[in-house]
């Protein structure tokens, strides 16, 4: 601006035929108003003079020539950009230093541009999607199998087993037994209901059983102790003439003797060693 009357605010010359800069409604030579309120620059270190452009971003400033990438030195003058450790990069620069990388399609993730993270991994949102039907997941519900991401629908269709007492999806875990799975909340004693997952039980007519109900509803009893005989862990027992005795109660009813791999005799319920049989 020009003025043919005023006098400059500050050094009080006469602004009349020359240039001068108006602040806070004060009139200043362009030398005093310079030296009193330019702004250095960033870049240069040098004053943004009036007659410049004065580039401002948080609360720092650059000549207009002086905005550029730090890596690259390209200008930014009406270019997006982003700053690191108040360093100023393109946005090419900056995807290349710092952008994170999508785990399906290994190209940068722009920043500005949506990010989906998960198990520590970030994925274009178009690329985190359902391997089979190819929706994208967001952020629904999702089951991982051999690091691909499935949407559980689909999960459920492919790969799922089914429970063979429940008949609902086996999503983790789970039990086979006679080759059919199950979950192992429904793995149950057939006789008491009691949970059998990392229990001894015993099958009988394909249904599985715990000891104790086994033993009650199906084990033979000893004829010595009349305690149940479930030959659990491969325990021996001896059988005669419809009667079955635990290897240890297989015993001479008089001296109690094992009689086990030797020669008996019987009188009446009681079973003998030859000596005491003889006598």
């Amino acid at each position: 601006m020009t003025s043919s009357h005023a006098d400059c605010h500050f050094c009080l010359q006469s602004l009349r035929g020359r240039k001068y800069a108006l602040r806070e409604e004060n009139a200043y030579c362009v030398p005093c108003y310079d030296s009193l309120y330019a702004n250095p620059c960033e870049e240069c270190k040098q004053p943004i003079e009036c007659n410049s452009k004065d580039l401002a971003y948080k609360g720092r400033h650059w000549h207009e020539g002086c905005f550029r990438c730090a890596k690259c030195s390209r200008s930014l003058v009406e270019k997006p950009f982003a700053a690191k450790d108040e360093v100023l990069l393109c946005t090419e620069c900056y995807s290349d230093e710092y952008s994170s990388k999508c785990f399906h399609c290994q190209k940068t993730i722009m920043p500005g541009s949506r990010k989906m993270e998960f198990k520590g991994n970030s994925w274009h949102e178009s690329c985190f999607v359902c391997q089979y039907c190819r929706q994208p997941l967001g952020t629904k519900p999702l089951i991982t199998k051999d690091n691909e991401n499935y949407c559980v629908p689909c999960f459920e269709k492919q790969f799922a087993h089914h429970c063979y007492a429940c008949k609902k999806v086996i999503i983790s875990g789970g039990v086979t037994y006679h080759d059919q799975p199950w979950h192992k909340e429904c793995f149950v004693c057939a006789g008491c209901k009691t949970q059998l997952s990392g229990q001894r039980f015993i099958s009988k007519d394909e249904y599985p059983y715990c000891v104790d109900c086994f033993s009650k509803f199906y084990a033979k009893k000893c004829a010595a102790c009349k305690k149940p005989i479930t030959a659990l862990g491969g325990a021996k027992y001896i059988s005669f003439e419809e009667r079955q005795w635990h290897g240890e109660c297989f015993n001479c009813a008089k001296c109690s003797v094992s009689l086990v791999g030797q020669e008996f005799l019987t009188l009446q319920d009681d079973i003998l060693c030859h000596k005491c049989g003889s006598a």
